[in-house]
């Protein structure tokens, strides 16, 4: 028996404190890395998510030690390269993950074969094939740069790459495929994205350079180098934490605590535009953890009030805009997302599912290329209506993101395929019924 949708609806005050899993971003990068390394990694915090999984089984395949210790404990005993694998890598729902491996991978003389699951297939690849043929790999693969695809790398050279568009994971390859090219890489940004690669690698023993440059960075890395097994705490993933921190904001009577997320300047976009709409959110305890900020954060039911998000903000929240929607479906006025055309190459057309899933619980919602409108149903005691059963494409943000809304709506909400929530947030269901949500699953036979 399988659980064929979830339904949220409305219940008592969101109460308590929680945790929020590991940094998806960082925990994919500590495996790549480790495995990268010569000697022992050790991680602590890793995020259990099938995602990471896929990237850990993925490094095992490339020659590297990988062992699970116990809850979110992992050791990774790296061999200073990857060796080629004796079958083809699947990495599932995992597009980070698939993206760097590719980088990394492009580094050594072999031929490896990716494939995914049927989401991952139909996402191009060609944004991260492009700077690597640029520095000497080559490939085959289905039409538009889908899986499967099989690259062959090695004798890489030196590339200086300005990024066409914001993307972490695009400098990522670029970098990870550095550290084994003549004369490394250089990865120009003209609007700054995530830096946890940069920050990771240098944990790792890696010399490298960031010039800032007005809105945007260069990120230099020399060749040659080698890596070094370190030890790795991964904080709280923000685009985790989101989900119960927005709840309480939409649920009267509420408040949450998130302990040990992480603050990053380039990921606490989304808490910057909560603020900007009047959400009642205090940081306590801001700590360092392994080179990255992290504090607890607290979030009270709030009055909010529409924004018009800046497009610049864009690379430092795009996980975020799906439950931003929502937040912005309980606010007073319009809500403007701007610059956000990457939404529509995730796991699924997130603009197109938010806006229709919207429109289904009874919100005003506008649509273009680049940008999401949304119109608060907060005038006077108007509530959202809800009462959708809203498909998800088997996007985990667009499941987790209608169930929140299901929390704080007139009607219940429902969700299909919600075994795709475990790609990303295993503990979702569970940490949000402790909270005090009403979180009820149907079942086929």
């Amino acid at each position: 028996m399988t659980a064929a949708n979830l339904t949220a609806r409305r219940a008592g005050p969101l109460k308590g404190v929680v945790r929020a899993p590991g940094d998806k971003s960082i925990s994919h990068r500590a495996l790549i890395l480790g495995a990268l390394a010569s000697g022992v990694t050790e991680i602590e915090g890793l995020l259990e998510g099938d995602d990471v999984k896929r990237t850990a089984a993925a490094m095992a395949a490339f020659g590297a030690g990988v062992e699970r210790l116990g809850d979110g404990k992992w050791r990774v005993e790296g061999r200073g390269g990857f060796s080629e694998p004796a079958d083809v890598v699947d990495c599932g729902n995992a597009g980070t993950g698939v993206r760097l491996i590719m980088g990394a991978a492009a580094g050594f003389d072999m031929a490896v074969t990716f494939t995914g699951d049927q989401s991952l297939r139909g996402r191009p690849m060609n944004r991260v094939l492009k700077p690597l043929g640029q520095m000497g790999a080559t490939w085959i693969c289905r039409a538009g740069g889908r899986l499967p695809l099989t690259l062959k790398g090695g004798n890489l050279r030196r590339i200086a790459y300005t990024l066409p568009e914001p993307s972490a994971q695009v400098k990522s390859a670029v970098l990870l495929a550095g550290l084994h090219a003549e004369g490394g890489a250089e990865v120009i940004e003209p609007e700054a994205t995530r830096d946890h690669t940069e920050r990771m690698l240098r944990g790792f023993g890696a010399e490298i350079e960031v010039r800032e440059v007005g809105a945007g960075r260069h990120v230099i890395l020399p060749g040659g180098q080698t890596l070094r097994g370190t030890k790795i705490h991964v904080p709280g993933d923000p685009s985790s934490a989101a989900f119960p921190l927005v709840a309480a904001l939409v649920t009267p009577g509420s408040e949450v605590t998130v302990q040990g997320m992480l603050l990053n300047p380039l990921r606490i976009g989304l808490l910057e535009t909560l603020g900007d709409m009047g959400a009642d959110i205090s940081v306590t305890n801001v700590r360092d953890e392994g080179g990255e900020t992290v504090a607890d954060v607290t979030a009270r039911h709030s009055e909010l009030e529409g924004v018009e998000v800046p497009p610049e903000r864009a690379p430092s929240m795009i996980d975020e805009y799906p439950i931003l929607a929502v937040a912005a479906a309980f606010a007073r006025g319009k809500t403007v997302m701007r610059g956000i055309g990457e939404m529509r190459v995730k796991e699924s057309d997130r603009i197109a599912l938010m806006a229709a899933g919207l429109a289904a619980c009874g919100i005003g919602v506008e649509e273009e290329p680049e940008t999401l409108t949304v119109v608060g149903a907060k005038r006077g005691n108007h509530l959202v209506a809800g009462g959708a059963g809203v498909t998800t494409h088997g996007d985990h943000r667009i499941a987790m993101s209608h169930l929140v809304l299901g929390m704080a709506a007139e009607a219940p909400v429902s969700v299909d395929e919600p075994g795709m929530i475990a790609t990303s947030f295993p503990g979702f269901v569970g940490m949000m019924r402790g909270l005090g949500a009403e979180i009820g699953e149907a079942v086929d036979a």
